[in-house]
């Protein structure tokens, strides 16, 4: 066979199975069109007879559709009929399986099992938090600052500062020093990909496997995730109605950070006093460690007055406080932000260069003109007196159905409070998990959020089952409907 003919024969089979691959894992869905031979030959260098014939071949083995003058289609029933070869190969079972070795981190992050909650059927009622409701974003004004941004024309199209936007760093100093009493300068600030890259940063620039890190017990399970992705070591410690219990600190290992969440404890609720506070930043300046402000809804409060910053009472450099905008505007934009002592400003900005250059410019541009107009103020007050009319739906409606079988906790801010259930033990928090659930009704226990292994120098007092309730979700006739729903699941639980 002349060379120049086997050759084309292999493009033409490569082309053939790559195809068949996309067909197979979704990326090209039952009747998404095939780009033309003409354009799919132009990208690959190939001929555009070379093209056809492979088109053909996958017509006639039924994965696509072909018509003189139409565009080709790939068929219906393509996928399945593709993985149902697959499931009669031998090397189907072996998909799983990575072809090399996974790094420590990658070990670490695989023996955590993270998965999602899954999609909510059509008629559940989800009691879920961190997802806000669809209709409650700023969609017009939203859109009218796109649309200013992208008339602005630009010189050069060019990598921004890691950092983030100048324009939104300087708006964003203004926002924090009005509304949190934070002084810092726009070059202290730093636009992240949500709180979550924030926390990664750290993890990844401040841990080294084997350090001690301090987080709250219960305690946000993501965050701790990112620590423990690096090889940390949790050291837990409990809280109570007054936030981190700091006494407990002195008691502890070797530690260089301390991550917690001190305006909102996530799940309690509870606010950590000012005292403590300052008993938190004495230890940190004893041990030489740093220590993380997640700020994450402070945006809600209902009750409650707001207290100083740890950053603001930090007069030593050591606190990196995180915000986010998924609280207020929308998870899905990915925009929150870091103030960072000045000492950890060079390397945070080599660190975002290395990780993602920098969060995408035009809805940073959107949101300053936002942060400047007054319109993110306007913003927040709507979402406000939306978040507190559901938290009264919910508390109302808790307090109606179950009375003494429920004691509230944590509901004077945020978006979601702590459901806690007397009457049942903690094991018990999968079934009524469960029955809730067969009810239509979604609901998630607190047991999760507690450290699965955590030395405690004093003896435990058995806890209750609870639940962590968001409503940022859900209408009130929703939340009223849930709370009735749940209460069917409880008495049949306690049964």
């Amino acid at each position: 066979m002349p060379p120049d003919l086997d050759r084309r024969r292999g493009l033409s089979r490569a082309l053939y199975e790559e195809i068949r691959a996309r067909i197979a894992d979704g990326t090209y869905a039952p009747g998404v069109p095939l780009p033309s031979s003409r354009a799919m030959a132009a990208e690959r260098g190939l001929s555009r007879g070379t093209v056809t014939l492979v088109y053909e071949q996958l017509a006639a083995d039924g994965f696509i559709d072909t018509r003189p003058g139409a565009t080709s289609r790939v068929a219906a029933g393509a996928s399945a009929a593709l993985h149902r070869t697959a499931g009669r190969r031998k090397q189907r079972s072996d998909a799983g399986r990575p072809a090399g070795r996974l790094s420590a981190v990658g070990r670490r992050i695989a023996a955590m099992h993270i998965r999602d909650a899954g999609p909510t059927a059509p008629a559940e009622i989800d009691f879920v938090y961190g997802p806000l409701a669809g209709g409650d974003f700023p969609t017009q004004t939203w859109l009218k600052a796109l649309r200013t941004v992208e008339r602005q024309r630009v010189h050069r199209l060019e990598y921004e500062d890691p950092r983030g936007n100048l324009g939104l760093r300087r708006a964003l100093q203004t926002h924090l020093s009005r509304t949190k009493g934070v002084a810092c300068s726009a070059d202290q600030l730093m636009i992240v990909s949500g709180s979550q890259q924030a926390l990664d940063l750290c993890a990844k620039l401040l841990v080294d496997p084997g350090d001690g890190v301090v987080v709250e017990n219960p305690g946000y399970r993501m965050a701790h995730h990112a620590f423990e992705a690096c090889g940390a070591k949790l050291l837990g410690v409990d809280v109570d109605d007054h936030g981190l219990q700091t006494d407990a600190l002195a008691a502890l290992g070797p530690a260089c950070v301390a991550y917690v969440t001190p305006t909102h404890q996530f799940p309690l609720g509870s606010f950590l006093t000012v005292a403590r506070r300052r008993a938190l930043l004495a230890w940190a300046a004893a041990r030489h460690a740093w220590i993380i402000e997640d700020d994450y809804d402070s945006e809600y409060r209902y009750s409650v007055r707001p207290e100083e910053t740890l950053l603001s009472l930090d007069h030593r450099g050591c606190v990196i406080h995180v915000g986010t905008f998924s609280k207020t505007l929308s998870p899905q934009l990915r925009l929150g932000y870091m103030v960072l002592p000045p000492s950890l400003v060079e390397i945070f900005v080599a660190a975002k260069r290395v990780v993602d250059r920098h969060a995408a410019t035009a809805a940073q541009r959107a949101l300053a003109l936002l942060l400047e107009d007054g319109s993110y103020d306007r913003h927040v007050r709507r979402m406000r007196r939306l978040q507190q009319a559901r938290q009264r739906a919910l508390t109302d409606a808790l307090e109606w159905h179950m009375g003494d079988r429920v004691r509230i906790q944590g509901a004077a801010s945020g978006l979601h409070l702590l459901a806690w259930i007397p009457g049942l033990p903690a094991s018990a928090e999968s079934a009524l998990v469960q029955a809730a659930r067969e009810r239509g009704v979604r609901v998630y226990p607190v047991g999760p959020l507690y450290l699965p292994t955590c030395a405690r120098s004093r003896p435990t007092i058995p806890r209750p089952a609870g639940l962590v309730m968001g409503y940022a979700l859900l209408s009130t006739e929703a939340i009223e409907g849930g709370v009735r729903r749940l209460k069917t699941a409880m008495t049949a639980v306690e049964g």
